[in-house]
């Protein structure tokens, strides 16, 4: 941006004049799509801001300060301390395995009082953070030896086995992929995806016997919903009907019968998008899935104009996280997928999820302002 008279180095600008250098449609995007989820938990709670769309707005409101302090720091100090921070969180994780707070059967919190914090959450950006540091760091052909890949590996391993002890299978499935992606974006060779994937297949009879039984029941109800249409399949049979009665316009705002007659589950947060699509029809969640294309696209292009491979890795990494967020949660509940329980970003209740997510797009958001910035593998200084 040109300013007195020079183009300014983005080390040199003050804080107003990189508030100026934010991408604002992408932001008024983001509140666009949030102010969606109030309404749909506004009408959850059948046409009340308490218990969730009140509690949501400050978490949003929280989010929205996370994502603008993340956002002005120079995207070299987020590469200096990548590893602490994952290191960080991490810990909590392993925290969680110790001193967890146990809710609807598993042990995913740690209980400070006044909020519940989920470090799983927090890992889906530390991850993508810190394997973005690493392979900044290495040669590109050397992105494409083994040996250069047990590292980061065990990086997505460790945080990955410690959240399937929760025990939550969709995260730590959504933790397993942002680090696949991670390993495409950084040039490894098709053949390590393809030998990766013929392994997975081959361990499927080995990891069954690991599932616990409601996780096993999920995978069956997936096949046949049918077979327990009052346990086990009850949640996905009450999800289609909810997504069929919708039509195309919907039955209107808080007009839907099978979320406000309490027959479709967890409404506020994993099926929050079923019950939009009751009351807004086909196409009113056209109408979101675009603006969540609009979001993707955004971080796409603001990803590829970054001067430095970190920076191109981190905006990369960070969309791809939101967009399995999103693909993951409409597919589940449009059974094309088990339920494993990924809330919809912005949409869903939830505290820690809303935070991480805007602290996403406050990197995002520092990769765009600081995209002229080159960095050397050490990350230390410009052209380094």
């Amino acid at each position: 941006m040109a300013l007195r008279g020079r183009l300014l180095r983005p080390d040199e600008m003050t804080t107003a004049e990189k508030l100026w250098q934010f991408n604002w449609t992408l932001v008024l995007l983001v509140c666009v799509v949030a102010a969606i989820g109030f309404a749909m938990l506004y009408s959850a709670a059948n046409g009340s801001l308490s218990p969730w769309a009140l509690s949501q707005m400050a978490r949003f409101a929280l989010g929205l300060a996370v994502m603008f302090a993340v956002a002005l720091v120079d995207v070299r100090f987020w590469m200096r301390w990548a590893y602490l921070v994952y290191a960080i969180v991490l810990v909590l994780l392993a925290g969680v395995e110790m001193a967890g707070a146990v809710g609807m059967g598993a042990r995913r919190w740690i209980d400070l009082g006044a909020f519940r914090l989920q470090p799983s959450e927090m890992m889906k950006i530390a991850l993508v953070l810190v394997l973005a540091r690493y392979f900044h760091g290495v040669m590109a052909e050397d992105a494409r030896r083994l040996i250069y890949l047990v590292f980061p590996t065990i990086l997505i391993a460790v945080p990955v086995a410690l959240v399937l002890r929760q025990p939550d299978l969709g995260t730590a499935g959504m933790l397993a992929l942002a680090g696949v992606a991670m390993f495409f974006l950084a040039g490894v060779r098709t053949w390590v995806f393809v030998a990766g994937a013929l392994g997975a297949l081959a361990s499927i009879p080995v990891a069954w016997q690991f599932l616990h039984d409601y996780q096993k029941a999920r995978v069956i109800t997936f096949l046949n919903p049918e077979t327990d249409p009052l346990g086990a399949g009850y949640h996905i049979l009450q999800s289609k009907i909810a997504l069929g009665s919708g039509g195309l316009f919907g039955k209107g705002f808080l007009q839907g019968t099978q979320s406000h007659l309490n027959f479709l589950p967890e409404k506020q947060t994993d099926f929050v998008f079923t019950m939009l699509a009751e009351e807004f029809g086909m196409v009113g969640s056209t109408v979101l899935v675009v603006l969540y294309l609009l979001i993707l696209l955004y971080g796409f292009g603001i990803s590829l104009r970054a001067r430095s491979h970190f920076g191109r890795l981190l905006g990369m990494g960070v969309t791809v996280t939101l967009f399995l967020y999103v693909f993951i949660n409409i597919a589940m509940v449009m059974g094309l997928i088990p339920v494993v329980g990924v809330p919809l970003p912005l949409i869903s209740y939830g505290g820690t999820a809303m935070v991480t997510v805007m602290a996403g797009f406050g990197l995002l958001m520092s990769v765009y302002i600081h995209r002229d910035v080159a960095i050397g593998r050490r990350g230390l200084n410009d052209g380094e």
